[in-house]
């Protein structure tokens, strides 16, 4: 509950700042924005190319377990 609660201070504090009646440090977040966004961007892009390895590496081990079980269908069905 407490960590709720926390969390709607920090919301709200946070639409409070950007407000210009209020902080006004508008201009502030959107040159910080600015700033963060490529980084932000990078990593993103980095932690895509390794879900993208994982993935394809799971549907080489999927394969591989779908060629398997054919070849024990089959053995299967030759000792009937």
């Amino acid at each position: 509950m407490t960590a709720i609660l926390f969390g709607l201070i920090l919301i709200a504090f946070s639409i409070c700042a950007c407000l210009p009646q209020v902080l006004g440090w508008g201009d502030f977040i959107i040159q910080a924005l600015k700033g963060v966004l490529p980084v932000v961007a990078a990593l993103t892009g980095i932690v895509a190319v390794f879900i993208g390895f994982a993935d394809i590496k799971d549907k080489k081990e999927a394969r591989k377990e779908e060629i398997e079980a054919a070849k024990a269908a089959e053995e299967a069905q030759k000792t009937e």
